[in-house]
């Protein structure tokens, strides 16, 4: 499954307001719960804390990508936020965090959640895809990097 087929433009916000971990799972959560009447914020944030209880998913470099199962999904959604700023979000390597890509799947979705994660990491190894994604202007900016890089990538 490519990246394109579970985020959109709508799903990207350029420069979060959230100063702090939780205030980043908040927001982006939000951005997920608008595609599933069902799905509430407060859930998508305890399911996504309780994930970073078992180790941070903050990998470093600058990287989070949280991620959590969640039994009423269909299947998968995906936003990504940016912070210029950076966050403090306890990440592997202690520095702050500035891209960041929120992923729920299904409950019964593991090798899929798994294969997902597999390519959001492979396309973030690429420091000049990185930096792109810090100097884009615009969410439509974005949305084009990630698709765009998303194609090159076999897995």
């Amino acid at each position: 499954m490519r990246l394109a087929q579970i985020i959109e433009e709508d799903d990207i916000i350029p420069e979060l307001k959230a100063k702090d971990k939780v205030g980043v799972l908040e927001e982006l959560a939000e951005v997920v719960c608008k595609h599933d009447p069902l799905l509430k914020k407060d859930r998508v944030v305890k399911i996504l804390l309780e994930r970073e209880k078992l180790g941070t998913t903050g990998i470093g470099e600058g990287i989070a990508i949280p991620h959590g199962k969640i039994d009423i999904l269909k299947s998968p959604l995906l936003a990504f936020g940016r912070s210029k700023e950076g966050v403090d979000y306890e990440a592997i390597d202690n520095k702050p965090v500035h891209l960041f890509f929120l992923l729920v799947a299904p409950e019964n979705s593991s090798s899929l959640h798994l294969h997902i994660l597999a390519r959001i990491a492979k396309l973030l190894k690429n420091n000049k895809l990185k930096k792109k994604l810090m100097e884009a202007k615009s969410k439509e900016e974005i949305y084009k990097i990630i698709t765009e890089a998303d194609k090159e990538i076999s897995i």
